[in-house]
C-alpha cells in the first residue's frame, strides 16, 4: 500500500504573540491532509498489518471499533483499495440509523456485525476470539485502533517524515497508545514525547524517561466534550485556520496551550504537535457546534 502523496504532508507553524513572548516555537504536523479517508495516523498503523495480510493466504481482514471509529472507516477504505474483504465488529446494538462513519464503511464494502457492549468488553479474551474465528475463518485480525506491534512499528515511521532532530518536544493524543508507543520508541533520548490521554482513568505505566503522559485533559472521557473544549476548538481555528476534532486533536491542542500557560516548557523549546486526523468524527456533533 503506497502512501497517497508525501507532498500533502505539511508542517504548519503556529504564530501567536504569546509564543514569541515565551521564546517558544510550535509547529503542527498535518497528517490529516494525507488522504481524505485514510487520514492522519491510520495509514501508518495499518501499513504492516496489510503487509502481513499479503504475506499469507488470508480470506479477509477483521477489526473492531465503535459507531464513529476512524479506524473502522480507514480500514474499510484501505481494504477496498487493496481488493480485500473486510469485516467490522461494532460495539453496541445496531441502531435504527447507522452513523455516517458506518454508512461509509459499508459503502467501502465492510461487513458490519454489531454486538452488545458487555460482550464487546470481552474482545481480549480467548473465548471471545474463538467465537469470532468460527464466524470469520481465516480472517486476519487487527485489534481496535490498529493496536499491537505492527501498528506501533508503522506509527514510529511518522518520525521519518520530517527532521525530528529540530524538536525538543513532540506531542500526540493517546487512545489505544499505539501512536504514542511507536513514536516514543523511535524518538531520540534527548527529546520528550508527551501523550495527552483522551480516555478517562488511563492507568499509570512505566516507560523510558523521555516519555510523559497527562491524564487530566479527557474532558469527561472518550468522545466526551464540554462547552469549554468546543469554545477552544473554535477559537483555535480562528487563530490558526487549523480544524481539530473533539475526540483527539481538540483535547491535544487544548492541553498544549494549557501547558504553555503554566510554563511547563522551558524557554527556546521547539515543539511539534501531531494532527492525527479524525475530523470525520465532528459530524456526530449538532450542526453549527463548530465553525469549520
Amino acid at each position: 500500500m503506497q502512501l497517497p502523496d508525501f507532498l500533502k504532508i505539511t508542517t504548519d507553524s503556529i504564530q501567536l504573540p504569546f509564543l514569541q513572548q515565551k521564546g517558544i516555537s510550535v509547529e503542527m504536523l498535518r497528517l490529516d491532509k494525507i488522504h481524505p479517508v485514510i487520514s492522519g495516523n491510520k495509514w501508518f498503523k495499518l501499513k504492516y498489518h496489510l503487509q502481513n495480510f499479503s504475506d499469507k493466504d488470508y480470506h479477509g481482514i477483521l477489526t473492531f471499533g465503535g459507531a464513529w471509529s476512524n479506524h473502522i472507516l480507514a480500514t474499510a477504505c484501505a481494504c477496498q483499495l487493496k481488493g480485500i474483504k473486510s469485516a467490522g465488529i461494532i460495539r453496541g446494538e445496531k441502531p435504527s440509523q447507522l452513523s455516517y462513519t458506518l454508512q461509509q464503511a459499508e459503502l467501502y464494502g465492510m461487513q458490519l456485525r454489531f454486538i452488545p457492549r458487555e460482550t464487546y468488553k470481552r474482545k481480549s479474551e480467548k473465548e471471545f476470539f474463538e467465537e469470532i474465528i468460527k464466524k470469520y475463518p481465516n480472517y486476519y485480525i487487527i485489534q481496535e485502533g490498529g493496536a499491537g506491534a505492527e501498528g506501533e512499528k508503522g506509527a514510529g515511521e511518522i518520525l521519518q517524515l520530517f527532521n525530528k532532530n529540530k524538536y525538543t518536544h513532540i506531542l500526540c493524543a493517546i487512545g489505544t497508545s499505539t501512536m504514542f508507543n511507536g513514536i516514543l520508541s523511535a524518538s531520540r533520548t534527548n527529546q520528550q514525547i508527551i501523550g495527552i490521554s483522551v480516555i478517562k482513568g488511563m492507568n499509570e505505566r512505566k516507560m523510558k524517561d523521555s516519555g510523559k503522559i497527562f491524564n487530566n485533559y479527557h474532558f469527561g472521557g472518550y468522545a466526551k466534550s464540554t462547552p469549554e473544549l468546543i469554545q477552544f476548538m473554535n477559537n483555535f481555528y480562528r487563530q490558526t485556520n487549523i480544524p481539530t476534532d473533539f475526540v483527539y486533536t481538540g483535547k491535544l491542542s487544548f492541553a498544549l496551550f494549557d501547558l504553555l500557560k503554566k510554563d511547563f516548557f522551558p524557554k527556546e523549546s521547539k515543539i511539534l504537535i501531531i494532527h492525527s486526523g479524525g475530523l470525520q468524527g465532528n459530524i456526530s456533533l449538532p450542526q453549527g457546534t463548530l465553525i469549520f
